[in-house]
């Protein structure tokens, strides 16, 4: 799979074409391929290279979670720490003052930072739904590299999605969610090895999504996945205390070295008191693991 860069509305966005990964890592301090040994030889979609050679640049694996309430708030989140963070993690749905000029600044701000834009959908319907909720009042699929969406309506959710990066000439990511770092959630291991089945079938799954607040589920999962895809978790928090409304935390160390690719973390940083030092302390624990492993 190739791409290229485009713009579209004036968000940057990845078309079939020239072949991103050339160089493995050009430019980083480290060489990707060296830093990321069997997972950069056997991830086949291009958007797993394209964070794992960003990952590279920055000596950081970290995903914000910027589930914030207004465009401003993200835009200004972005500025103070997207040097050592690699990708954004929204829930536009979640932002109150929602429009597309306004959305369109939020974008230019990730990309300006050198960050995927990742939209935690968490879709769940059928794959003609999904492909139209790609589209409407936020247009996901003009914007967005990589989405969320759980297996339980079957694996045409995936084309979905993929579909409606078709429409606009994009290619796109999917992670699948595998696992939840939430209590008492209901992906249990029978669950979770169909989820992986449809993710091996599909060019278009980047990876899945796995529970960070677990070292142990997270060795199954990867020991299942194997080295071609990618592991990205919620969950994690140096603090590791358990958080509200049944969230569970981790550490973002012990994650990645259980085989995690990506630390998402959203409070840990913008609700610190100096979100910038906390993202570099998430970037050199994650950034540390991963030369560990």
């Amino acid at each position: 799979m190739h791409v290229a860069r485009g713009r579209r509305r004036g968000f940057i966005f990845l078309r079939r074409g020239e072949d991103l990964t050339n160089g493995g890592g050009q430019g980083c301090r480290m060489k990707a391929e060296d830093a990321w040994g069997a997972r950069w030889v056997n991830c086949a979609h291009p958007l797993s290279h394209e964070f794992m050679r960003v990952a590279c640049e920055k000596e950081s694996l970290v995903v914000l979670a910027a589930d914030l309430p207004t465009a401003d708030e993200i835009v200004r989140v972005i500025e103070d720490v997207g040097d050592y963070v690699c990708a954004l993690k929204t829930h536009v749905d979640m932002v109150e003052d929602f429009n597309m000029d306004d959305w369109s600044i939020v974008v230019d701000a990730a990309r300006t930072k050198g960050m995927l834009l990742f939209e935690d959908r968490k879709f769940a319907d059928i794959g003609r739904v999904a492909q139209t909720q790609m589209g409407g009042l936020y247009d996901i699929r003009s914007w967005a590299d990589l989405v969320t969406s759980h297996s339980v309506s079957g694996p045409d959710v995936v084309d979905g999605i993929a579909g409606a990066w078709d429409e606009v000439e994009r290619i796109g990511g999917v992670l699948l969610l595998a696992q939840m770092s939430s209590s008492g959630n209901l992906l249990v291991e029978d669950y979770t090895d169909r989820t992986l089945e449809i993710g091996r079938a599909s060019p278009h799954v980047l990876g899945y999504i796995g529970n960070g607040s677990s070292a142990s589920e997270l060795i199954g999962l990867r020991s299942k996945v194997g080295e071609g895809r990618m592991i990205w978790t919620p969950g994690v928090n140096l603090s590791a205390d358990e958080g509200v409304l049944g969230q569970r935390y981790g550490h973002p160390a012990e994650a990645v070295l259980a085989g995690s690719d990506a630390i998402i973390v959203g409070s840990g940083i913008h609700k610190s008191d100096d979100p910038r030092a906390a993202a570099q302390e998430y970037a050199s624990a994650s950034w540390g693991a991963l030369l560990e492993r």
